[in-house]
């Protein structure tokens, strides 16, 4: 029996977050009563008020997983990657930039639901990065979103491990 060569090297399942960075000053972050160099996880409305307080920033598709295919991708692996987006423009940003470095993208998007899951990342002018995360549609991937061919015709499967903090998972 012959066994045919996978289709993807690695298939990552993983929290599909938008990053958003941005410079700040150290009295912005004391303003906003964040703590210079922490992680913290926000609600939407946390999310929404920071957001439109930040400086102009840049927005990349990332997260754990999602950086790891995208690397791989961007370096000729073949990659694929199962993560939830909602249909707004953040999930815009990260599909164009998760399939933009290669990876295969086909998770269905979230639709009336909570927007795309980002992670505020504000940096002081000593490269300090203080970021604040909400998980929204990222956090409401399920057994359904799995394209369990996909993950079977892949060398290495890589899960996120976040992915088990909601009780469902």
């Amino acid at each position: 029996m012959t066994h045919s060569a996978p289709t993807h090297d690695v298939c990552a399942v993983g929290n599909a977050i938008v990053d958003v960075l941005s410079p700040c000053t150290p009295e912005f972050l004391s303003d906003k009563g964040l703590e210079p160099g922490s992680m913290r996880l926000v609600d939407e409305t946390e999310s929404a008020t920071l957001y439109d307080a930040m400086a102009a920033g840049v927005e990349a598709s990332g997260g754990s997983a999602g950086n790891t295919v995208a690397g791989i991708g961007s370096l000729g692996g073949r990659a694929a990657y199962i993560g939830k987006v909602a249909d707004d423009q953040l999930g815009g940003v990260f599909a164009h930039d998760i399939r933009a470095a290669g990876v295969t993208f086909d998770t269905p998007v979230l639709t009336g639901g909570q927007g795309t899951g980002r992670c505020l990342i504000n940096v002081t002018p000593d490269g300090q990065r203080t970021m604040c995360t909400f998980l929204g549609a990222a956090n409401q991937l399920a057994p359904e979103d799995v394209d369990l061919a996909q993950v079977a015709d892949s060398a290495i499967v890589y899960l996120e491990g976040y992915l088990f903090d909601p009780a469902p998972a």
